[in-house]
């Protein structure tokens, strides 16, 4: 990198100028491509790690103090630092929601995400479609609006961050919890799926 174009374009882009912070992105594009490509977070796709980075740049372009003439070095530690904490997180993650948590969803995410089939069409290869339905009827208005987004609608989990104004660790565990609470009805002895028929048709 030229290190002196790019605080020129730091410069610029603090003063609100919108090609220079585009021009800034297009220079820290290949180093962030490097990172996803070294990078496998459980639960995150390229576009998800590739947001992060971006993310990252863009909060150290706001907090970066111009006398100092280190942007490079300043926002190249930045990325990488964040995404060695966001590495940590995950992992840690199964302390917080709990290991059995963790697995359920990484099995039923490998299903959902096929490329080929809807959610319903994995679904009911597993069970039968009343089961498959009350599983669906049971999440909360807002758990059904994150399946259609991300699932049916092939969205990222960093869009629907973006579109609820909400972090993306956020928006993430919302996911993980859903698929989470849908898995239930899989893997639940037959006579608690009964129980859960009854109490839902109540």
């Amino acid at each position: 990198m030229d290190y002196e174009y790019i605080e020129s374009l730091v410069q610029k882009s603090k003063e609100g100028d919108i090609l220079s912070k585009e021009k800034l992105v297009n220079e820290f594009r290949p180093l962030i491509l490097n990172i996803v490509k070294r990078t496998f977070l459980h639960g995150y796709d390229n576009e998800d790690i590739k947001h992060e980075c971006y993310r990252t740049l863009f909060k150290c372009l706001s907090m970066y103090n111009l006398e100092s003439h280190r942007f490079v070095a300043y926002a190249s530690n930045g990325i990488r630092n964040n995404i060695n904490d966001l590495i940590k997180r995950v992992k840690n993650r199964s302390s917080a929601e709990g290991s059995e948590a963790l697995i359920l969803s990484s099995d039923l995410e490998d299903n959902i995400l096929s490329k080929d089939d809807s959610i319903e069409d994995i679904f009911c290869t597993k069970c039968d479609y009343e089961t498959l339905k009350l599983a669906i009827n049971s999440l909360n208005k807002e758990e059904k609006e994150l399946i259609k987004f991300i699932f049916f609608k092939n969205n990222s989990v960093a869009t629907y961050a973006s579109v609820k104004n909400i972090p993306y660790s956020t928006a993430n565990r919302k996911k993980l919890l859903t698929l989470m609470k849908l898995g239930n009805y899989f893997i639940a002895p037959a006579k608690d799926s009964t129980d859960k028929i009854i109490k839902y048709r109540r």
